[in-house]
């Protein structure tokens, strides 16, 4: 299956691992992250593990907070550089960039990765008790 705008390579950015997986493959490809891994460094690992595939365009799911599908602030828990980065020029193709997003009301956060993370959000505001102790160390 194929999108509109042809074959996809999705990637999804972990903090332990960066898979990849292209229209029309069953095989899931990977290759370590971490706190030194820049975007540049994933691209390059990317192209490595994709060099075999066929894709018109990149879907990149970013472990970060980030505004009209651009990162906003460096991952914690990735190497720097991710602010600016521009992903369509590194690939050579249309590349989104997906975000979380939250519009207002209440939202239960579940990520789901290496380990769990959770928090709440009731209109805006992150509610103390629901946060983890991840976000408890990194925002307090």
């Amino acid at each position: 299956m194929t999108s509109a705008a042809g074959k996809v390579l999705v990637v999804d950015v972990g903090g332990t691992l960066v898979k990849i997986l292209a229209t029309g493959q069953n095989e899931e490809r990977s290759f370590p992250s971490g706190p030194t891994l820049t975007p540049k460094q994933m691209v390059s690992g990317i192209k490595k593990l994709a060099r075999d595939r066929t894709y018109d365009v990149v879907s990149i799911g970013y472990p970060g907070p980030g505004l009209h599908c651009r990162p906003i602030a460096e991952p914690y828990n990735l190497g720097r550089g991710w602010v600016g980065f521009d992903f369509a020029a590194a690939f050579g193709r249309p590349v989104k960039v997906v975000l979380g997003s939250y519009n207002g009301g209440k939202m239960l956060f579940l990520g789901l990765g290496t380990g769990l993370g959770s928090t709440m959000i009731v209109n805006g505001i992150v509610e103390p008790g629901a946060r983890s102790p991840a976000l408890q160390e990194r925002y307090l």
